[in-house]
Formats: structure tokens, sequence, C-alpha cells
């Protein structure tokens, strides 16, 4: 259920203002400036599945995703960074694994657990948790970002209730509707997921 008058309208505003949709020269700094493509390339390496047999590596990899990501908050990127790097090698395994299931096994479960870990530290946030699997598969996966994921719920009258801590049920339920929003509108707004919800949050 979505309003899609509403999404319509937004869709014919932005298409006004940027005819080319993201592909327009008027987006070439916002293109620019988060580089999804080359971040794709950079997470499509980090998590090969080779690389989560040393936690180490792989977490050093993950770190670097984070600190590089123009989507997340300057603040959030040295608390990763820190938190990473206070656990013990045992700490590091287990964080690991949950991430080697989450990008090559049981998604749902992992989710979880991977939120229910970075809990303990205060970092579950929305954004910590989806960003690497948003670069990783920018076609499949959704990155929520909660002023963004909050407005599209708000505008287009979702049936979703928004919570801070990050759940498996609500990333499920919440990544359908952006297929189904995909579908109602030009493929040139929805070159990857990341993008159409730029775009709602710009447009709405």
């Amino acid at each position: 259920q979505m309003n899609l008058d509403k999404l319509k309208l937004a869709e014919a505003n932005f298409l006004q203002m940027f005819p080319a949709g993201f592909e327009d020269e008027g987006l070439t700094e916002v293109r620019k400036r988060h580089n999804l493509s080359k971040m794709n390339l950079f997470a499509l390496e980090v998590f090969r599945e080779e690389n989560f047999f040393v936690a180490d590596k792989f977490l050093n990899g993950l770190v670097k995703i984070i600190s590089r990501s123009s989507m997340l908050s300057l603040f959030e990127k040295p608390k990763f960074r820190d938190m990473i790097s206070s656990l013990n090698s045992s700490e590091k395994e287990l964080l690991t694994y949950y991430y080697s299931e989450l990008f090559h096994g049981n998604q749902e479960k992992a989710f979880d657990s991977i939120v229910d870990f970075l809990a303990f530290y205060k970092m579950a946030k929305w954004s910590v948790v989806t960003i690497g699997m948003s670069y990783y598969k920018p076609e499949r996966e959704v990155f929520v970002k909660p002023t963004t994921t909050k407005k599209i719920i708000s505008e287009l009258e979702l049936d979703l209730i928004y919570r801070p801590r990050p759940t498996w049920s609500f990333y499920e339920r919440y990544r359908e509707t952006v297929f189904e929003i995909k579908k109602n509108v030009s493929s040139s707004l929805a070159p990857n997921n990341a993008a159409l919800t730029g775009f709602l949050m710009l447009a709405l």
C-alpha cells in the first residue's frame, strides 16, 4: 500500500529538474561525491568469500568501507573503527563469522546476530548495518538511512513502522517496498537502490 499519486508527482518534479535522471549533468557533483561504482568494486573485493578466513583482514576491509563511505556521518566512522580495534580475537572471529553468513549464508539470522553484537557497543545503527550490503549488491540490497526512510514511509503513507534498532523483518519489508517503487518510476531514477531512495529523499 502506497500513495502512488505522490510518487508520480515526485517523479515528474525530479525529471523536470533533471530530465536525464541520475545521468543528468546537473547531478555530476552528486555522482562524484558518492562514487557508487568505485565503492561497489571495493565492496566486491572486501566481501569475497575467501576474505572471511582471516578475521583481521576482513575487519580491516570492513572498516575501510565504513570510513570511505560518503553516506555515513563523520561521527560514526571513528566510533566504528575504535570499536573494531577494541575487540579481542574471539570477538573478531565471531563478528567475521556473522558477516560471512550475511553475505554468503543465512542472511536473516546473520543480520539480527550482527545487530545484537553491535548493540552491545551502541553501534547497532541502520546505516552502519546496511551500508556494506548496499555497496555489495546495489541492485538487490537497500541502504537504510533513518531520515530518508522515515520520510519515505510518511510521505508515501507506507504500512511500515520504523524503529531505530535494525531488524531483519523491517529490512525485508522495506526492501520489497523499494522494489515496488522501482516498478512505478522511470528507470533513470533507479540505476541502483541507493540512487532511488536518494531521489525520493530529494523529491518528496
